[in-house]
């Protein structure tokens, strides 16, 4: 009887041990957010307008990496630029840290994806991960911004 306890401890063991060696991380530690909204209210000061938008977003802390998609509908005449800022917590403004300017078409409605690596000065990890960078387009009635949102990476 006092075999059967030690293989069955023995086998559990190796079990372990083995689901342990053989996890894989989660998503090869992506920090992520999916359909991030984008709105006037979040501009500072607010903004009225129809228009709205959102963005996806991945950051990968080994390569430096961050992916972003952006999409916007309804602005008030057609994006003129487009940027992240940062660093500056929610409902506040700072400088531009990238710049989107070739990567987008001038229209009231439409959507990109590019990445980019931080170049570790301006766009430094600590900032991203602490929420304190945010995506902005702008427009010829709304010349500080139409529609924003603040980026919120999850681990």
């Amino acid at each position: 009887m006092k075999n059967i306890h030690a293989w069955v401890f023995i086998t559990m063991g190796l079990f372990c041990l083995l689901a342990v060696a053989c996890k894989k991380d989660k998503d090869d530690n992506l920090y992520t957010v999916v359909n991030a909204p984008m709105a006037g209210a979040q501009e500072n000061p607010a903004v009225t307008t129809t228009g709205s938008g959102s963005f996806d977003a991945t950051y990968n802390p080994a390569s430096k990496q961050m992916t972003i998609t952006v999409r916007w509908q309804n602005l008030s005449g057609n994006a003129t630029l487009m940027h992240i800022h940062g660093p500056a917590a929610r409902g506040t403004n700072t400088g531009v840290i990238q710049n989107f300017a070739t990567l987008f078409t001038a229209t009231p409605a439409g959507s990109f994806t590019t990445s980019f690596v931080l170049n570790g000065t301006t766009q430094t990890e600590a900032d991203l991960l602490a929420n304190k960078w945010y995506v902005n387009i702008h427009t010829a009635a709304n010349p500080g911004g139409e529609i924003r949102g603040q980026i919120e990476l999850i681990y």
